[in-house]
């Protein structure tokens, strides 16, 4: 039997007394859109994080959305984020109708660069993409947000950020879809921005059994706007519609869920450092350094949503690598293969590939190894040794 690349099925077996009497609960009470555990998540979360309110909802992809329509982003409105990260955070911006402005990462981080993004404003007021890439529609736009990515589980730098969109009178949203339990200098990941959002997909370090997601602000307004639009534009009433809105709710099982596996979670986020330190020790002994593992500055804790290398040198041989792992069952991914820049969906902004160089060596770069927060010391080793007997034996 092989590796997991995420290990559900031992968690669930731990926690399972607990999970079937959260769900028990649920049946019981038959409330299962918007019963009570849903406003407990809502609460414990918002604690937990430092916000606050926290609104709940469908998906972390919702997530993002209901925040963008909260602040009225729509046609005309340019959103600066990163071309490297899932496809969600960009595809929020057009579904509201605005445009997605790219700013490449540092290569380190795998964040959104800070020097690049100061640059990407001063060509986007100048109207001059010789200082910065700009969409081809840059000049119909108006600069009306940023969406920094905690990519992998790491913070991006949000200090510098908000300092720049304060200045480019902006507002921030943050995406913490991958860093629910992070952490920069004591505050805790959900807590920067004018907004943030998270998802609970079942891979994240809070996950559920299905799909979910949560927004939080420290603005009452932000929160009644949201809570509005998570509900069909509801005003008094879920009949009395003030504004166009979705069907974003949280269902209740899955609430109760995250309830009962959030009593486990803070622990899980510590036991993740321990995993991430020992990775970075078995790499090393077993690589000599061959492959570079990931770097969390001072004051930072990531969430370690992901454990991903690069491979460096070895990288043109990354498919053939990835093959021999599978057949010594250790299972890896690739997040993500194709910045979205170059996506076919975001074909018509005009981008070039060159555009952001660093994206595009990381998405070629780049391998996640199995993670989880009980991953043991001897499993960690044996990757290890996997990874270095594949980059041995691996013909180029």
């Amino acid at each position: 039997m092989g590796i997991p690349f995420i290990d559900l099925k031992g968690q669930f077996t731990e926690l399972e007394p607990r999970i079937r009497e959260r769900i028990d609960a649920v049946l019981a009470h038959g409330r299962y859109i918007m019963g009570p555990e849903v406003g407990e998540l809502e609460r414990t979360l918002a604690d937990y994080v430092g916000a606050r309110h926290a609104v709940s909802c469908s998906s972390g992809t919702d997530a993002l959305l209901l925040a963008l329509m909260a602040k009225g982003i729509g046609p005309g409105d340019a959103v600066f984020t990163t071309p490297y990260t899932f496809v969600a955070t960009a595809e929020v911006v057009s579904l509201v109708g605005a445009t997605p402005v790219f700013v490449d990462i540092d290569p380190v981080t795998f964040n959104i660069d800070v020097a690049a993004l100061a640059r990407a404003l001063e060509a986007f007021e100048k109207g001059d993409p010789s200082i910065h890439p700009l969409p081809a529609n840059h000049a119909e736009l108006k600069a009306r947000a940023v969406i920094p990515v905690d990519l992998f589980g790491l913070l991006a730098e949000y200090r510098p950020i908000e300092e720049l969109a304060r200045a480019h009178g902006m507002f921030v949203l943050e995406d913490a879809a991958q860093s629910f339990g992070g952490a920069f200098s004591g505050r805790m990941a959900g807590s920067f921005g004018d907004m943030a959002a998270t998802s609970f997909f079942p891979a994240k370090p809070l996950g559920c059994y299905g799909d979910g997601g949560m927004t939080f602000t420290d603005s009452d307004e932000l929160r009644d706007a949201m809570v509005s639009v998570r509900v069909h534009g509801k005003g008094v009433d879920k009949y009395d519609n003030v504004r166009v809105g979705l069907n974003a709710r949280m269902d209740t099982l899955q609430a109760a869920i995250l309830l009962a596996k959030f009593e486990r979670f803070p622990a899980e986020v510590e036991r993740r450092q321990g995993v991430a330190e020992n990775y970075a020790e078995a790499l090393a002994a077993a690589t000599g350094g061959a492959v570079e593992t990931p770097s969390v500055p001072d004051g930072y804790r990531s969430a370690w949503a992901q454990y991903t290398v690069r491979l460096g040198d070895h990288a043109p041989r990354r498919d053939a690598i990835q093959t021999h792992l599978k057949e010594a069952g250790v299972p890896t991914a690739i997040y993500y293969g194709k910045p979205l820049h170059v996506q076919g969906a975001y074909a018509p902004l005009g981008y070039a590939a060159g555009d952001f160089p660093h994206s595009m060596h990381a998405s070629a770069e780049v391998l996640s190894l199995p993670f989880h927060p009980d991953l043991d010391r001897a499993t960690i080793d044996t990757v290890a040794a996997e990874l270095a007997r594949a980059l041995e034996t691996v013909p180029v």
